[in-house]
């Protein structure tokens, strides 16, 4: 229950290293995953629940923290490397290379939202949410009604941990760069977990909360069958606008 959670995401880590490309990969996962288990540990002070769930989170936030990374600097090597061939093709005369704009955090643009150019700005966002949530869980950890809606909170954005995948599946009509092996094991672990919440009387909201998360993982699973079998057509060449106008 503590490490298993996290096994899914070796194969994408390494086919990450290993190919230099994170765009198979949706970094919103571990902003789900990120809030899930931030918001789980403070239920856990407002009610006390299995202690192996409680180090399953911590072990959690430390493995997107360390996706984070991994992908944050593949992403800024890449988009360095796109600038030397776009300068280097157009023959730039004082022969500088030119570095992508920085984006941090403390700009604060919402268009840029989780998509900072430093590992940095993502432990500074990451302290600021648990700062600001666990000063309002401080003043209201004696209200049960706010302990119950924390606990449901945590595990509903736990469950909603396949969508930002399911949906940059569907955005591209196409599963390419995305770790099977990692989905797999999503819907094996998530299906043994759900049955373990079951078996052991775990809160309601963690049952059921669990079986969407099963759910979600098998859609994305059934994505990848479709995409692999019906793979989509690519649209037919245009004509170049000089072309037309020539005929």
């Amino acid at each position: 229950m503590v490490f298993g959670g996290v096994v899914p995401y070796i194969p994408q880590y390494r086919d990450i290293r290993r190919t230099q490309n994170a765009e198979g990969f949706s970094t919103y996962v571990c902003l789900v995953l990120l809030v899930a288990n931030i918001l789980r540990i403070l239920f856990w002070f407002g009610r006390h629940f299995e202690s192996p769930l409680l180090w399953q989170s911590v072990v959690m936030i430390l493995t997107m923290l360390l996706m984070l990374k991994l992908c944050t600097e593949v992403r800024v090597a890449n988009e360095l490397n796109l600038k030397r061939r776009v300068f280097s093709a157009a023959d730039n005369k004082d022969g500088e290379v030119r570095v992508p704009l920085g984006r941090s955090f403390l700009d604060f643009d919402p268009h840029h939202f989780w998509h900072w150019s430093s590992f940095a700005d993502y432990v500074q966002c990451v302290l600021a949410f648990t700062g600001v949530a666990g000063y309002i869980t401080y003043l209201s950890i004696d209200s049960a009604l706010f302990v119950e809606t924390l606990g449901f909170l945590a595990v509903l954005t736990e469950a909603m941990l396949g969508v930002p995948q399911l949906y940059r599946n569907h955005r591209h009509q196409s599963t390419e760069g995305m770790s099977i092996k990692m989905v797999l094991m999503w819907t094996s672990g998530d299906t043994f977990k759900t049955a373990y919440f079951l078996l052991n009387g775990a809160p309601l909201q963690f049952s059921v909360c669990g079986l969407l998360q099963v759910l979600v993982d098998l859609a994305i699973l059934g994505q990848a069958y479709v995409f692999t079998r019906y793979p989509l057509k690519p649209a037919p060449h245009a004509a170049h606008p000089a072309s037309a106008k020539a005929l």
